[in-house]
Formats: C-alpha cells, structure tokens, sequence
C-alpha cells in the first residue's frame, strides 16, 4: 500500500468567472522510501499539491490517503494530530524559533505532544546528530549557518518518525553548495531512514537527486519520469530540458 495516494484531487479557489483551478483531477502515488521531486513552473499547482497531501489545506474534490485513510474525512483535530505523528513538512525559510536553541527547535513536536522534556531532548539530540549538528545543538538560529539552520528543520521533521516527509523549496535559500548538501540530506532519509519524501522545487539539479521526478503544468500532472541509476548531471540536464528550462 502506497504512504500516500492522491485520487482525483482538485483545488478550485473562488467561483463562477472568478474561479481558478489550481489542481485539476491529479493521482499520484508514493511508496515507502521514495524519493520523488515535484517540478514545474509557477502556479502550476505544485505547492497546492503540497498542501493538500499534507493536510494544510482541504481539497475542493479528491482524495488523499496517508496510509489508506482519507484526510479529507477527518476532523481538524485529527488532521492535526495526523500532521504532528505522520508527517514531516520542511519549508524554504526554516521556521526556527529565534529564543531556542537548536535541540529545542529540533524537540519542538515531542514538546507539543505531550512528550516529557528529558525524552524529547535526548532524541533531538539523536537526530541533530544524524543530520551533522552533534556539535550545534545549543546554537540558537542566529547562530547557525542557513545550510545548518535547515539540517535543525530537518531533523525536526523527522524527530516523530514520521512516513512522509513533505519538502516545499526547501534549498530555495541556499548556496549551491548547501543546497546540494540539503538535497542529498532528504536523499538519506528516504534510501537510509526509509521515509517518504516528496520535495517541491524549481531547480532541477536538486531534482535530479530524487529517484522521480513529477512534471506539473496548469494543474495537471504531464509526465512521472523514473531517473534510478542515471548519471545526476545528465538527470538534470532531461529535467531542465522536461521543465522547459533549456
């Protein structure tokens, strides 16, 4: 059973001559530790995607199943709740809390459910480890470099076990260099960790390291290549050239 399966979803926003159509009847699957990139270009409906599949937002039509159960059914509190436990989101600007530290940053989900302090601490400083920060974890943000304040989001999104891990421009505020590093981060959580991950972006050469790439144009899906085993720079070059970018 896919981690999460999209059936016939669309997002319509206003009505009658105003309305647009930002998601236009897409399916989609992704399996237990895929790693899949979602390219195209703006206002296509790859954030819209995004946010429904990760619940932040309510489809106007559709399913969308996290483990065989629509989301769309569900409660805002059980939506939450599934939020918190099931998934991680990662986002282009970090969202970091200035006043805490990294390993508070990173413990902050095991701190909102309920978790005790001593064991939301210790994991934190597992994970922050995992992600190359073992020697970071009381650096507050304005302290850390901003490939290293997105490892402190990372393993903050990973820090409840989630399945999924939902990634939207997550090096969009990066170097080159620490958008390599980021995108070869979420390339070990889904090969190593086992995760899900999905990741938004306009960069095909950080969407040449996932193993598909989902091409998106006028809220359609237009084409799902596989790129397992490819040369990363030829990769990129085809998803460039996919994306109308060459």
């Amino acid at each position: 059973m896919p981690i999460v399966e999209a059936r016939g979803l669309t997002k319509i926003y206003g009505s009658g001559d105003t309305s647009v159509t930002a998601l236009d009847h897409v399916d989609m699957s992704v399996e237990q530790g895929e790693f899949v990139a979602v390219m195209g270009p703006s206002g296509c409906g790859k954030s819209t995607l995004l946010n429904l599949v990760g619940g932040l937002d309510r489809p106007t039509s559709g399913q969308v199943l996290i483990d065989g159960v629509d989301i769309a059914t569900m409660s805002d509190q059980k939506i939450t709740e599934l939020r918190r436990r099931k998934l991680g989101f990662v986002f282009q600007f970090f969202n970091l809390i200035p006043v805490l530290d990294a390993a508070e940053n990173a413990a902050l989900p095991l701190t909102l459910d309920g978790k005790s302090l001593s064991e939301a601490t210790r994991r934190a400083g597992e994970w922050l480890g995992k992600v190359g920060l073992s020697d970071r974890i009381h650096s507050r943000p304005d302290q850390l470099s901003g490939g290293q304040q997105q490892r402190v989001a990372v393993a903050r999104a990973l820090i409840t076990d989630p399945a999924l891990i939902l990634a939207d421009e997550p090096t969009g505020n990066l170097d080159s260099k620490s958008a390599d590093e980021i995108a070869d981060l979420l390339k070990q959580t889904a090969d190593e960790w086992g995760r899900a991950v999905v990741i938004v972006t306009h960069d095909a050469r950080i969407a040449a390291h996932a193993r598909r790439i989902i091409f998106m144009r006028d809220g359609l899906i237009v084409d799902d290549v596989r790129v397992d085993g490819e040369d990363p720079s030829a990769a990129a070059r085809a998803a460039m050239e996919k994306a109308g970018l060459l």
